[in-house]
């Protein structure tokens, strides 16, 4: 028994190392199993016991019962209190230096400890003060020692060494003080081993459901028991993509092209594109996503589904514009071509072959085959609007000039209606002898005056 407390000592330095859980609202109960030491000596009494603590670690006097002689139960309260009821048997057969025979003890405990181990940050090192009381029961001897029979005043001071999370070393010595017979006063010391348990764990996460924000599923003690599946670092109740690793700035998704949109709102999340195109790429820069665009490398409209329109005549107006698609004309034209001033002076040339009865505005039948050929070169400018005007010399009053020279304008334009060509591409108007381009002194400039001349009319929209 000497070397008892160098067994306890070792085992102090050997089994508590590290940083574990001790007794508390996740583990409540607790069973101890222990061996104790009963000692009257350094109690303060008159001889055969010794002065207070005199030889307080000295094992030659402590009465020890080499079995399990001490069991334990305790109950967390709450604020670091526990309560624990304790029961303890031994035999006397030392009465501080004195000598006795064999004498039974008994004792029933009933403490209220509280750790200090909050104290110390909670490590693995939980010493423990207590307080209460004890029913103790002491067989006498031969006359020399009375039997004890009566309740006691405790003070415990111990230490609990957490070496795995639900079982501690425990070492603790208790003064038991009578108040009926001095002499019965003494150090209980214990040493043995606590079990605490009563936790629930319903997933099995090792964190106890009291702390664990999601009980029923196993988690992390960094998230309070939450899972996070992917392994990203944001726990799936918070991850939009709990079982694909993303980034924080996205939630919990990935953004497997890089492009800044996340992969649930990336129409191409393989390719990296643009926020606006919904995280698809606009090669062309026409405003339609490749995956929609049928020409990806050529800038198209959305409604021709992304490709250029088609310019047949390659007049630079796209046939979807151009009124005239199989015939090269011009922008300004809509696509059409536009008569040349050769084809004009054409025309005039017929135009002027176009004779007219004396003094009326009918068309005589020799003009017919000018006629038609003036038709013919206007069918070529499908979009042009073409303007007759009627001229006479000064022969004669004005306003007679006048009124005949519209008459035989429009007597041309009904003409060529006739042979086909829409009267909204036609205007006409008579000028009288208003514009001569001869002397209207000799015959033959007067003929040259009388005239029916064919321009272009650019300031006339055509008429449907």
């Amino acid at each position: 028994m000497k070397h008892f407390s160098k067994f306890l000592l070792a085992s102090m330095l050997v089994l508590g190392l590290t940083s574990v859980n001790a007794q508390d609202a996740n583990n409540p109960w607790s069973i101890g199993i222990q061996t104790n030491a009963v000692d009257f000596y350094p109690t303060g009494q008159d001889a055969p016991q010794g002065e207070w603590f005199n030889h307080y670690f000295e094992t030659d006097n402590w009465n020890i019962l080499p079995s399990v002689s001490r069991i334990t139960v305790g109950r967390y309260i709450g604020a670091g209190f526990v309560a624990e009821f304790g029961g303890s048997i031994n035999q006397i057969d030392q009465f501080g230096e004195r000598s006795v025979g064999d004498l039974s003890y008994y004792s029933a405990d009933l403490m209220a400890n509280y750790s200090l181990r909050a104290l110390l940050n909670d490590g693995w090192f939980d010493p423990v003060v207590g307080v209460g009381g004890s029913y103790n029961w002491i067989g006498d001897t031969d006359n020399d020692l009375q039997g004890f029979d009566g309740a006691t005043l405790n003070g415990k001071l111990g230490f609990n060494f957490w070496f795995s999370d639900n079982v501690a070393l425990t070492v603790e010595s208790n003064y038991k003080h009578s108040f009926e017979t001095e002499t019965a006063s003494h150090f209980q010391h214990a040493a043995g081993i606590k079990f605490i348990f009563g936790g629930t764990d319903s997933d099995g996460d090792g964190i106890y459901d009291k702390d664990d924000e999601c009980p029923e599923t196993p988690g992390l003690p960094e998230f309070n028991g939450c899972p996070d599946s992917d392994g990203d670092g944001i726990e799936d109740r918070m991850d939009e993509c709990p079982n694909e690793a993303g980034l924080a700035q996205f939630n919990g998704c990935p953004d497997t092209d890089g492009d800044g949109v996340p992969d649930p709102q990336d129409e191409c999340p393989n390719e990296a594109g643009t926020a606006e195109m919904n995280g698809c790429p606009d090669s062309d820069g026409d405003g339609v996503a490749d995956n929609e665009d049928d020409c990806p490398n050529e800038a198209g409209p959305a409604d021709n589904n992304g490709c250029p329109y088609e310019d047949r005549d390659g007049d630079g107006v796209i046939d979807d514009e151009d009124d005239c698609p199989d015939v090269a004309g011009t922008m300004a034209n809509n696509g059409c071509p536009e008569p040349s001033a050769e084809v004009v002076s054409e025309l005039n040339e017929y135009s002027n072959t176009v004779l007219f009865d004396l003094n009326k505005a009918t068309i005589r039948s020799e003009s017919e085959d000018a006629l038609d050929q003036i038709a013919e070169i206007m069918e070529e400018y499908s979009n042009t609007v073409f303007h007759i005007g009627g001229h006479t010399d000064s022969t004669g009053a004005d306003d007679y000039n006048l009124q005949l020279s519209r008459e035989r304008a429009e007597s041309v334009r009904e003409a060529l209606v006739e042979r086909g060509i829409s009267s909204s591409r036609l205007t006409s108007e008579g000028y009288g002898e208003t514009q001569p381009i001869a002397t209207n002194n000799t015959s033959a400039g007067r003929q040259e005056n009388r005239r029916v001349e064919i321009s272009l009319d650019e300031e006339k929209e055509m008429r449907e």
